[in-house]
């Protein structure tokens, strides 16, 4: 058995999941699907800086525009920690395109223009 807490929502389930992957303690089915997922194939969403040529900053925020495999947070740390852009950037350009081959996205999540 493990336990888990659901993260889903603000409502914070304690969730039971058995051997068999049946989950208890959800009070509503996205707290099962989450257990599951949790328990068979956990991702993360990537939040962290890359360096910039810039006027203004030095640091640019990124996120992945989707979870990333857990296994895989380290390994895209690694490309994340190599890359520099170069000013002008928006919110929402891609900084590393299809990231593993995984159709995710590294984005920016602020505008700098200079």
């Amino acid at each position: 058995m493990k336990e888990l807490t659901c993260i889903i929502c603000p409502r914070g389930c304690h969730l039971v999941v058995d051997d068999n992957l049946n989950v208890t303690g959800n009070t509503c089915p996205r707290g099962a699907v989450y257990a599951k997922n949790e328990l068979t194939h956990p991702t993360r969403t990537l939040t962290s800086t890359v360096r910039i040529v810039s006027e203004i900053e030095d640091m640019l925020p990124v996120k992945s525009s989707a979870p990333l495999p857990k296994e895989k947070i380290f390994d895209a740390m690694e490309l994340v920690n190599k890359t520099c852009v170069k000013a002008p950037i928006k919110i929402g350009d891609v900084v590393i395109k299809n990231i593993f081959g995984l159709d995710v996205n590294i984005i920016a999540t602020k505008d700098i223009l200079r």
